[in-house]
């Protein structure tokens, strides 16, 4: 369903394909050759065995050189234990075959900033923490990846537009909009509050989650649903 979204939308179709292990994650890669609809493989850095930098640009490298479609650094120190500064990032970015970085660092740090003030060519930077979307699109982020644009996909995409146009007088109010909707968004474990949403929307059958989630309390939809509210009437 999600190949015939996309190909309806002009979309490029994005999967996840990640794998602590080298041979694994090269496995994963090998079997995207059979769906010609997708685009680009999202994989994380290597989570629990915590390679050096190194180790972490051979992994990418091996698997570049593999891969039937472009790779997407998933770079989530808070989940998989490594963080990675703007020189490893730039090296990453530097191999053929790796398209982007997906930046969730959990903050805007001297590395975000060293990284988007100097991007290896052809390589894009993509926000992949909801709150920090609108500062990182206007440090020079192509777009993002975000779990809380299932909400609010028109106004995600209207923040990039008016930064990519360089209108500051409506990107800055609606940015700072969007990350109190977001940050409601995750104030419980991800992604219980937004299934929540969804459910109470009518836009999915349940808001079940596979424990060790559980489901997100009353309160914690009823806090975005008022931020949306907010966002439609003062935005």
């Amino acid at each position: 369903m999600c190949a015939r979204v996309c190909g309806e939308r002009d979309a490029p179709l994005i999967v996840g394909a990640g794998a602590s292990g080298t041979r694994a994650a090269e496995a994963s890669l090998a079997r995207l050759a059979r769906w010609p609809e997708v685009r680009a493989a999202l994989v994380t850095v290597p989570a629990f065995v915590r390679p050096a930098a190194a180790g972490v640009l051979a992994h990418f490298a091996r698997l570049a050189g593999t891969s039937p479609v472009p790779l997407i650094v998933y770079h989530v120190p808070y989940r998989t234990g490594q963080p990675l500064d703007a020189a490893a990032l730039r090296a990453l970015g530097s191999l053929p075959g790796v398209a982007g970085v997906k930046y969730a660092g959990g903050g805007i740090g001297e590395d975000a900033v060293a990284l988007l003030g100097d991007l290896p060519a052809g390589f894009e930077v993509l926000a992949g923490d909801d709150l920090y979307l609108s500062p990182l699109l206007a440090l020079g982020a192509a777009g993002g990846i975000l779990a809380s644009a299932h909400l609010a996909t028109g106004r995600f995409a209207e923040l990039a537009g008016a930064w990519r146009a360089g209108d500051v007088a409506r990107a800055r109010p609606l940015g700072h909009a969007l990350a109190r909707m977001s940050a409601a968004a995750f104030a419980e474990p991800n992604p219980a509050v937004l299934k929540g949403v969804l459910h109470a929307q009518g836009r999915i059958p349940t808001p079940d989650v596979r424990l060790p989630l559980l489901p997100a309390s009353q309160g914690a939809v009823k806090a975005v649903t008022a931020a949306l509210e907010g966002l439609e009437g003062s935005v």
